[in-house]
């Protein structure tokens, strides 16, 4: 592989979606990388943002992109019941790929992407990038210091930002259970996620999830449409630790608590605080506590590895996911969340399903 890993984005456009916001500021921050390709399938689309960001080639279909020898990692920004079908392109391929979460459009195409992936030797890497946010690292690094001793409890509270009362056109899709892009994947998924990177997987799990709101309103047309995913979600367990774990996720934003989670233990206690369910994307605030009052502690500095500002949101994030990304390729080095990663998050959340449906106690390791 060249000195710089060059980057082709399926799924751009000139002004707007999650590649524009995030993923094109952060693969510019980064020097070990270059955008050399882009595609959208409709071509006057690929070529206006092939000039809005500088970049040499520019396709309108995924097949041109993934076979490209001026790429040597796809990232996947498409919505998600297009995930396999563009996956599997570069797999096919031979190309490394950087999926966004999730990884498929429910647990069996999750489990079948990852079993391609394998087979072909392609590192696949998913956007569960909450696990890469400095923030996160620290928390995670506190507990395994023993800050607060052994973990006795903790407790998750969060906004779905979405799938509340109002919703936008472009994320309009995401409320139809079918397309595999519901809160129990997108804030919760990312959020239960880090609790999970910081504290072990759930050893067991009981859960309700339901939908309390039957419709929702596009803001930008004012039209009512379905809503068909949970806008609830409560889960309740044991971690391997032993630990003690719940989580509630409410669909929308509040004027109260949008993200609030607390970590109980013998020595101590974290309280850690955002203006919005997705620490991926909110700043997160961590307060700790042992013989004294809870205060605030700083992230140091050495958890903030890429040069950007600034050092927070989304674009910072994912530059911080890119970077683990390039140390993966480079130095053989396992930082990224995979596409086994993906799989693993893939069932727990086909078991929190299971566990609402049925009302039965669910595991999903093996």
């Amino acid at each position: 592989m060249n000195d710089q890993i060059k980057v082709g984005i399926i799924g751009v456009s000139a002004d707007r979606g999650w590649a524009t916001v995030a993923h094109i500021p952060a693969i510019k921050s980064l020097p070990q990388f270059k955008l050399t390709a882009i595609s959208n399938r409709h071509s006057d689309q690929a070529i206006a943002a092939g000039k809005a960001y500088d970049v040499l080639h520019t396709y309108h279909s995924t097949d041109e992109l993934v076979n490209s020898d001026d790429v040597d990692v796809v990232v996947v920004t498409v919505k998600v019941p297009q995930h396999k079908t563009v996956v599997e392109a570069a797999i096919n391929a031979g190309k490394n790929i950087y999926c966004e979460w999730p990884l498929g459009n429910g647990l069996i195409e999750a489990e079948e992407l990852a079993q391609k992936a394998k087979e072909k030797g392609i590192y696949g890497v998913v956007g569960l990038q909450s696990r890469a946010v400095p923030a996160i690292n620290f928390i995670k690094d506190l507990i395994k210091d023993g800050y607060v001793g052994e973990v006795l409890s903790t407790t998750l509270v969060g906004s779905g930002i979405y799938y509340g009362a109002f919703i936008d056109q472009s994320t309009a899709y995401a409320m139809d259970a079918k397309n595999g892009a519901g809160m129990i994947y997108s804030t919760f998924g990312n959020s239960i996620d880090a609790l999970c990177y910081c504290l072990g997987e759930f050893q067991e799990l009981n859960a309700t999830a339901t939908t309390r709101r039957k419709t929702t309103t596009v803001v930008e047309t004012g039209e009512e449409i379905p809503m068909t995913v949970f806008d609830q979600i409560a889960v309740t367990g044991i971690l391997e630790s032993g630990a003690v774990a719940t989580a509630h996720f409410r669909g929308g934003m509040f004027k109260g608590t949008n993200f609030f989670w607390e970590i109980n233990g013998t020595k101590g206690d974290l309280v850690i605080t955002a203006d919005g369910g997705h620490p991926g994307v909110f700043e997160l605030t961590i307060k700790g506590g042992q013989d004294e009052a809870l205060a605030v502690i700083p992230v140091p500095d050495k958890y903030f590895k890429v040069n950007m500002e600034p050092k927070q949101g989304p674009a910072y994030n994912i530059a911080e996911n890119y970077a683990r990304l390039a140390s993966d390729l480079s130095e053989d080095t396992y930082l990224s969340a995979t596409f086994e990663d993906a799989v693993i998050r893939h069932r727990m959340i086909n078991a929190i399903e299971v566990a609402a449906a049925t009302g039965q106690k669910q595991t999903y390791l093996k």
